[in-house]
């Protein structure tokens, strides 16, 4: 059997996580592992993380950041850790409910079809966003991700803001996380972007994208401003990326040391 893991960075999800642990664990005819990446939430976060590791021994894995740095080391941190537990299936999602649990079924069998990054996706056909999302947001979030990200990178993705995803071992790897630079919004482009340039077969599911109903919003007006622009810094960084420059091997110890280092 497949060891499938769920990567799932915190802020301030003292109110949420052990609700979408107990929601994962319910999931039927699954066993997943959960690793959880917290960024020294004021709120505790990490304390209840930890608590619920003891809980459910085995099954849950705590890193504790020293302070909150953003999406993308995060998540670069939990992938490394996710593929050194030998996890063959990585999943990343929120900790906020607005990716719901029910769909890691149709993600993994997805992926069992033989392709290598699933994408759970608001913008594919039959995929929805929050009916209280005012018109300018769709419609903002629409362009961003089926016309401009499409458009300028070329690559066969309806929504590559999207941060619920599932990917498959060897695609990690050959990513080679230490190209990303990215945070935020765009962390989740270039990492999508990437994994297209080096020719690994990408998909989508659609998916109902509801707001989160406990907890604070993380989003901010600058993000979306900093994806668009940082694009235009992929297009130039990877242009030279194609399937022979995969990553065929997982990391060394000195290698992780030092992205640790560039990270901080």
């Amino acid at each position: 059997m497949f060891k499938t893991t769920v990567v799932i960075p915190t802020y301030n999800e003292a109110e949420n996580l052990p609700r979408l642990v107990e929601a994962l664990f319910a999931l039927p005819n699954l066993s997943l592992n959960l690793l959880i990446v917290d960024d020294n939430s004021p709120d505790g976060t990490g304390k209840i993380a930890h608590a619920l590791a003891e809980g459910y021994p085995g099954r849950i894995d705590v890193i504790d950041r020293t302070e909150k740095a953003g999406l993308g080391p995060a998540y670069i941190a939990g992938f490394k850790q996710a593929l050194r537990l030998n996890a063959d299936y990585i999943i990343q999602m929120d900790a906020d409910f607005s990716h719901q649990p029910s769909y890691i079924p149709q993600l993994i069998a997805r992926l069992e079809e033989g392709f290598d990054l699933v994408i759970a996706s608001r913008f594919t056909a039959g995929g929805s966003v929050d009916e209280n999302w005012s018109w300018r947001r769709k419609l903002l979030s629409w362009f961003a991700n089926r016309i401009y990200v499409r458009f300028l990178l070329g690559i066969p993705v309806n929504d590559a803001t999207a941060g619920y995803r599932i990917w498959r071992r060897q695609t990690l790897i050959g990513l080679n996380l230490d190209r990303i630079r990215s945070n935020g919004y765009a962390f989740q482009v270039e990492m999508a972007y990437v994994a297209c340039r080096l020719g690994f077969k990408v998909t989508e599911i659609p998916i109902y994208f509801p707001d989160r109903e406990h907890g604070e919003s993380k989003m901010d007006v600058r993000i979306p401003l900093e994806a668009a622009i940082r694009v235009w810094q992929m297009i130039v960084r990877h242009r030279g990326l194609n399937p022979r420059k995969r990553r065929t091997e997982m990391y060394s110890f000195a290698e992780e040391r030092k992205a640790v280092v560039k990270h901080v």
